[in-house]
């Protein structure tokens, strides 16, 4: 589903420039096995906005997108989140194993080369948001970003390494996952751990929001008088924003999640925080507004196709 001329958009916020990077948007799972807690009708009773960019009605998927958000701030510039990475091992997910894509090459098309870059920020540690910090050089993997600080939670790092032997041992494909996409960051001496709240610059803090997983978070970026927050796996579906007590079926722990999934939401809608989830179609990032005891969808993000070369319109 994902169009070229779509795979690269971008927007301003206030002094920071926002690149949106697509590597897919499809249907990914069961919408009813993904998010086993949702009432069985929010779907069509939410058909005409959910479908086609989050719902596909014929097969009742769950329709998401794989994306990495680069940031430019401070003359520096940041990514979040960086996809599956080329040719791993990812037994039992077949949507992720020895599967290839081309982030280096949508980077470029938004002007970021990986010696650009100057920070990663993993908001956790699933296998869908640290694949490319590394890369294969000769049978070994190194860093893709060779002069990038990487900001790893701390909590999800004792979780997923050695120490807490890989999410103590539950699935294989964890410890894969920590060896060749956030092992090799460590062996750099590229690896930050933080814990609570973490700043980046003036206008980009991070900030733990467990449940998903120990070390889940999200980052905030306040510039001028437009706010953001970048909330990872808090939310995959906007149905999420109207059932907050949904989970995803990979929230390691259900009631902390539901907790701060509520408290995000919440400060969004107060501070009027445009709302920017990891795995959202359509324009990707929406408003959220207070409406009836919960929350209400506002308006949509506008972005243009570009080449991060310039200020580009919201």
């Amino acid at each position: 589903m994902t169009n070229e001329n779509e795979s690269v958009r971008s927007i301003v916020l206030g002094d920071v420039e926002v690149i949106r990077v697509v590597e897919w948007h499809r249907p990914f799972a069961p919408a009813s096995g993904m998010f086993p807690d949702a009432p069985a009708g929010v779907w069509r009773d939410n058909a005409d906005w959910l479908a086609p960019d989050h719902w596909e009605p014929d097969s009742d998927r769950a329709v998401l997108a794989l994306q990495t958000w680069v940031l430019r701030s401070g003359g520096r510039t940041v990514l979040v989140d960086t996809g599956v990475g080329n040719a791993r091992e990812r037994p039992g997910m077949p949507p992720f194993h020895r599967r290839r894509s081309d982030l280096p090459g949508l980077l470029a098309r938004a002007g970021v080369r990986p010696q650009d870059v100057d920070v990663v920020v993993n908001t956790h540690l699933h296998v869908d948001h640290v694949g490319w910090n590394t890369v294969d050089a000769g049978g070994e993997w190194v860093p893709t970003f060779p002069n990038a600080q990487y900001l790893i939670p701390a909590a999800d790092d004792f979780h997923y390494g050695p120490d807490h032997a890989y999410g103590n041992g539950l699935r294989e494909v964890d410890r894969l996952i920590y060896e060749d996409s956030v092992a090799p960051i460590h062996r750099a001496g590229q690896a930050v751990l933080w814990d609570g709240l973490h700043r980046i610059d003036d206008h980009l803090t991070l900030e733990s929001a467990p449940g998903h997983t120990p070390g889940s978070s999200v980052l905030r970026l306040a510039s001028g008088s437009d706010r953001a927050v970048f909330v990872g796996d808090l939310l995959h579906s906007p149905v999420q924003i109207l059932q907050p007590c949904c989970n995803s079926n990979a929230c390691l722990a259900p009631e902390q999640a539901v907790a701060s999934r509520r408290r995000v939401l919440g400060r969004a809608a107060d501070e009027r925080e445009l709302l920017v989830p990891a795995h959202f179609g359509g324009a990707g990032a929406v408003e959220v507004r207070r409406a009836r005891g919960g929350f209400a969808l506002g308006p949509w993000a506008t972005a243009r196709p570009g080449e991060g070369s310039g200020p580009p319109s919201v």
